[in-house]
């Protein structure tokens, strides 16, 4: 099995790169953003491949970074997702932001991509939202307090307070990492915050 190439860039198709590597031209897949990031036409490449053996055919797809393959393969373990799809999910969205949309529940986000609908979307969050952390920057307190307002969970003054962002225009992902920050700050008074504090201090981070 190919797991990483390193050649000169041959030429480009419409979804893929030749990488020739000591003269053997390899036909590599790679989503939209991949292929963007790439050198030109006769100047050195490297890539993390992933290669699909079937019975009547061998494709390679490449990644600019191991991350990008690893969400690539946790993509398709949900069922409805395939190669094409998995691609076009990393072809709309950086690694480091597809976990953060997972983590934090933003199946907006996930829907933008191509072949992506707000059904599977759904699905992605929900089968992948416990894997997705290890792969986020995100802070861990955010994901905890998002997973509480989808589970009705949160504090009513931290959910009010949400909600009242979110009528303000706000994204429920902005507003609830704008309410988390806020916590944060607050340190142990957090618990005795009521939600028209939580507000002003979430209005606050949102325009830093």
């Amino acid at each position: 099995m190919i797991g990483k190439l390193k050649g000169v860039v041959d030429s480009y198709g419409e979804d893929f790169v030749i990488l020739d590597v000591h003269g053997v031209g390899y036909v590599v897949h790679c989503s939209a953003r991949t292929l963007q990031r790439l050198p030109a036409t006769g100047e050195a490449a490297e890539l993390a491949i992933e290669t699909h053996v079937r019975e009547d055919m061998i494709r390679l797809y490449g990644f600019r970074a191991d991350a990008e393959r690893e969400w690539f393969r946790l993509l398709q373990t949900v069922q409805g997702v395939g190669t094409r799809v998995a691609l076009g999910v990393l072809s709309v969205m950086e690694p480091g932001d597809l976990a953060t949309a997972i983590a934090t529940g933003d199946k907006g986000a996930v829907a933008r991509a191509p072949g992506v609908g707000p059904r599977l979307a759904a699905r992605l969050v929900a089968e992948l939202k416990d894997k997705a952390p290890a792969f986020s920057p995100v802070d861990p307190a955010l994901i905890q307090l998002t997973g509480a307002v989808e589970a009705n969970t949160a504090p009513q003054p931290v959910a009010d307070a949400i909600s009242a962002l979110v009528n303000l225009g706000y994204a429920q992902v902005q507003a609830s990492a704008a309410v988390a920050a806020a916590l944060k700050g607050a340190g142990e008074g957090a618990a005795a915050m009521e939600a028209k504090t939580l507000i002003r201090l979430g209005l606050r981070e949102l325009a830093r």
